[in-house]
């Protein structure tokens, strides 16, 4: 394990606890998209099914119970705990829209046709696209909470981290995973305009706002 990797990780966490921490704190999940909770919840599920058949290191255990038990406190949070608070309006990005495609998908290019590997490659490819209602849903409403933003950095990050972690494992190990790689990337392009935004913007103590769609 690298450093990329290990930071990458803190990020990802880092993310999660700052999302949980606002909804938590001001006892809201407004400006908060309960579809890509949904998804990566989804995400964290069909990857993380090897915890019963393969043990790797107390490290990768713990991280991934972590963010399994996570996702789905997000997920209650919002959909349960703080529903009134839910803005349900906003949040209407069409699922099928991601799920069908996403799904054909993993069935047609994987590493192999068997039940956990399709379901590793599904959440890969899942992974990719699960934040576009959180963007979708900011270009609505015009607007985000700093507090979100700073979630979404973090999360951006933790993508563009573990690409430096596929370089440096390609380099080192000679190790290359076609459809991790792609997929990551494809992630991390739709934050790069994010990525401006919020070093121009919010690092400057400004709100982060969108032009509203026509």
């Amino acid at each position: 394990m690298n450093i990329f990797r290990i930071l990458g990780d803190v990020s990802h966490l880092l993310a999660i606890i700052i999302l949980l921490m606002k909804i938590v704190k001001s006892k809201s999940c407004a400006g908060i998209s309960g579809k890509s909770q949904i998804l990566f919840a989804l995400v964290f599920t069909t990857r993380y099914l090897d915890l019963f058949t393969n043990f790797i290191s107390v490290y990768n255990t713990v991280m991934k119970v972590i963010f399994l038990i996570c996702a789905y406190i997000t997920v209650y949070m919002i959909y349960v705990k703080f529903r009134k608070t839910f803005d349900s309006e906003n949040d209407s990005f069409r699922l099928e829209f991601l799920l069908v495609p996403v799904t054909g998908l993993s069935f047609l290019e994987n590493h192999s046709f068997t039940p956990l590997e399709i379901l590793w490659t599904f959440s890969i490819y899942l992974e990719s696209v699960a934040i576009l209602p959180q963007l979708f849903m900011i270009s609505k409403t015009g607007e985000a909470e700093t507090i979100t933003t700073h979630y979404l950095f973090f999360l951006g990050l933790y993508r563009a981290l573990y690409i430096a972690n596929w370089v440096w494992r390609y380099h080192t190990e000679n190790f290359y995973d076609q459809i991790a790689v792609v997929s990551g990337v494809v992630q991390t392009i739709f934050y790069c305009d994010f990525f401006y935004l919020y070093i121009t913007k919010v690092l400057k103590g400004k709100k982060l706002s969108l032009p509203m769609p026509v």
